[in-house]
């Protein structure tokens, strides 16, 4: 038995439903022409590096499978009438499995793995967008409470505020000019 690995890309559209039914007909494919499927990794959505069928993302998807290599081009004929799938690559991993239920077992591990740590992804995915969403919300909460320090002090406090910003601007830029002054006499 060879092992093989496909890459898919599927159309971004495609709800999760969507992908879990497209799964179970790549194993229906896969098993339909004597292949063992090893293991099946949803990577995500991506961006293209270029427009493929007027797409700018996609959703990765990697497939390893144990076959013969006599199904090869029919399975990736297969692949190319799934409508969802955009692009495919198969390519040869390994040339010779000897023991394939070690194999198996191996693959069931690192795909077991795998799910967890797309698991603990989510998790701090979720979490960053929580504190996110609350960083903003303080953000706004600020600036309101600004702004009714600003229209209750009144139109005074307003042109206050700005002369100081004015007189700061210009004790700023006091001392470079002091300088360029110095510059151009020891040029003289």
């Amino acid at each position: 038995m060879r092992e093989y690995e496909s890459t898919l890309i599927i159309q971004p559209e495609i709800s999760d439903e969507g992908v879990g039914t497209l799964q179970e007909r790549l194993d229906g494919i896969l098993e339909g022409f004597g292949a063992i499927r090893l293991i099946y990794d949803d990577l995500g959505k991506r961006r293209l590096a270029y427009e493929i069928q007027n797409f700018q993302k996609g959703r990765y998807v990697m497939l390893r499978f144990l076959d013969e290599g006599s199904n090869i081009k029919a399975i990736e004929r297969a692949l190319g009438l799934e409508d969802s799938i955009i692009r495919f690559l198969t390519v040869q991993v390994d040339d010779a499995v000897e023991d394939v239920a070690a194999r198996r077992t191996q693959a069931a591990e690192e795909e077991r793995i795998r799910a967890e740590k797309a698991a603990e992804r989510a998790a701090r995915e979720a979490e960053e967008a929580e504190r996110q969403k609350l960083e903003e919300a303080e953000r706004q909460r600020a600036e309101a409470e600004e702004a009714e320090k600003r229209a209750a002090a009144g139109p005074e406090a307003t042109d206050d505020a700005e002369s100081e910003a004015a007189d700061d601007e210009d004790e700023a830029t006091e001392p470079v000019a002091a300088e360029a002054t110095d510059a151009e006499e020891v040029a003289r």
